[in-house]
């Protein structure tokens, strides 16, 4: 793959990585379906098509930092907020 976006595809598959630690589903879910999901499209060459990829990965990362920080503000609303009030 000598395709210039690939050091963008290799960097969306580390961020993936690190954040599917928390998965709420296990972190071995996660990385089985992102591999997955990766070994689906490995053939693509189009660079336009890689791009689209690319961005809709971008877009699940921060749907998983939406739902991250959704967590633990409720974790911490939870902890710290009478419930009765």
């Amino acid at each position: 793959m000598t395709n210039p976006l690939r050091g963008e595809v290799i960097r969306l598959y580390k961020n993936l990585l690190y954040l599917g630690r928390e998965y709420p589903k296990g972190a071995v879910y996660f990385r089985e379906r992102l591999k997955t999901a990766f070994m689906k499209n490995k053939d693509v060459s189009d660079p336009e098509k890689i791009r689209k990829l690319v961005d809709r990965g971008d877009f699940v990362i921060k749907e998983l930092e939406a739902m991250y920080f959704l967590r633990k503000y409720r974790a911490m609303k939870k902890r710290y907020y009478d419930p009765e009030h």
